[in-house]
């Protein structure tokens, strides 16, 4: 069925049905496992048509314990995996029919690890892509004008589905996300995308805020989205000194950081 399917490619999202540019907000995810091609995972991504919290339905007790100073609007847009999980038991051709009779998006991920938190993490990040694509569509075709910011502090119902996760992921796997992150702000500059760049901002600027200085988040994030000459290579610097830093790799920082001084004096 895939030979009359028009395939479009967007950041690590491989759109075998629906294009990148226009997402329509529903979309089936696969991918394959890493160590038997024959194995198909899949979910399905969903963004809410109606804004909505689904911290504003957590229980009091449970609610406090995440910090209010972050928090984000609950009417941003957010994309949710259901099931969470990339699941096993449908094969790519049950999925491209269901996609052609439902009128969904069909987007291959690629090749996934076995292991169910990595299959969790991989649908919740690429979830929050496809979100992102939607919302990049939206803001162009139904451009809003910007509203002042709450006077008053922001209620804990405000917490988003993204910033949940970002409070329960290990640092590691924030690093991973600023990893997708510093390719979409390049693939934004490159092709002279203003809000898709501003978004991208924003949302490493949500992880950064969650991160020790010593990672040196700010200098990432404005390497990331910046268009002078070796600003690509710099963030990725960075980014392989945050890593470094999380696996304890101290001998290796000195090099890291030399390269860093130098590329900048270059600028």
């Amino acid at each position: 069925m895939l030979n009359h399917l028009e395939e479009h490619f967007v950041m690590g999202i491989h759109f075998l049905r629906g294009n990148g540019q226009t997402p329509r907000g529903h979309a089936l995810f696969f991918a394959r496992s890493l160590t038997d091609s024959q194995v198909i995972y899949s979910t399905y991504c969903l963004i809410p048509p109606i804004p909505m919290s689904l911290a504003k339905y957590f229980p009091p007790i449970l609610a406090a314990q995440f910090p209010i100073e972050e928090l984000q609007s609950a009417g941003r847009i957010s994309g949710m995996p259901i099931p969470p999980m990339l699941e096993d038991g449908l094969s790519l051709e049950e999925l491209e029919e269901l996609a052609e009779r439902r009128d969904d998006d069909l987007c291959d991920l690629g090749a996934i690890s076995n292991e169910e938190v990595e299959r969790m993490q991989a649908a919740a990040a690429n979830c929050q892509e496809y979100a992102q694509l939607y919302a990049s569509s939206m803001l162009q075709r139904h451009p809003t004008p910007k509203s002042p910011p709450p006077s008053g502090p922001l209620q804990v119902d405000e917490l988003s589905a993204e910033d949940l996760l970002l409070e329960t992921m290990p640092e590691r796997q924030k690093f991973a996300e600023l990893g997708k992150l510093i390719g979409t702000a390049r693939y934004a500059l490159d092709g002279h995308d203003a809000a898709l760049l501003q978004e991208t901002k924003r949302r490493m600027e949500q992880i950064i805020r969650r991160l020790p200085e010593k990672y040196r988040g700010i200098d990432l994030v404005t390497a990331a989205t910046s268009n002078r000459p070796n600003s690509g290579r710099l963030a990725e610097l960075y980014l392989s000194r945050a890593y470094k830093l999380v696996d304890e790799e101290y001998a290796d920082i000195p090099d890291i950081d030399r390269a860093i001084q130098e590329l900048r004096t270059k600028e």
